[in-house]
């Protein structure tokens, strides 16, 4: 595992446990039946920006469909049942991989699983769009294909997994058949 020592703060944990996707997707393949990838983005994300073929969607929030004009983005709400949706399927001793878009919804998720007791929980710290790309001069400039599970060339879907899809109706995560 990389040292992170340059981390930003809103990605860093309370765990203090990250791996960039490359490391994370060796590490779920050395054990998959112990390593679990928990992807915390709007199910909108999951769906349409696609997603790590294993990993179990149970949103940290969920789009409001308003706009933070002061803030220049959407307004999120967050999912009160995260930590409940997250113990109907994981126990507190499992080893759980984290992703979002880019490391820092997941960051809040992990401290909050943290606090509920969870303790091998790590933070994929490129998440599965990366970070942007901060080069003027550079036509990517501003887009995020700056690492990242999609851009590091690891497995990932469009397609859709009913049993690890989060259902918004009822807002739990449907439990495996």
């Amino acid at each position: 595992m990389a040292q992170h020592a340059d981390l930003p703060k809103e990605k860093q944990t309370d765990l203090g446990l990250y791996l960039t996707a490359q490391e994370a997707y060796t590490k779920w393949n050395t054990d998959p039946q112990k390593v679990k990838v928990l992807d915390v983005r709007t199910p909108e994300e999951y769906l349409f920006v696609g997603h790590a073929d294993m990993a179990r969607n149970i949103p940290i929030g969920f789009v409001a469909h308003q706009w933070n004009s002061e803030k220049n983005e959407p307004v999120f709400t967050p999912n009160t049942n995260f930590i409940e949706a997250v113990k109907t399927v994981f126990s507190n001793e499992d080893i759980i991989l984290v992703t979002c878009r880019s490391g820092g919804r997941a960051a809040v998720a992990i401290n909050a699983l943290a606090k509920a007791g969870f303790k091998h929980v790590y933070n994929i710290i490129d998440g599965m769009e990366g970070d942007t790309v901060k080069d003027p001069a550079s036509p990517d400039n501003g887009k995020r294909l700056k690492n990242g599970w999609k851009n590091s060339g690891l497995p990932w879907t469009y397609e859709i997994n009913p049993d690890l899809l989060w259902n918004p109706k009822s807002q739990q995560a449907i439990s495996p058949s």
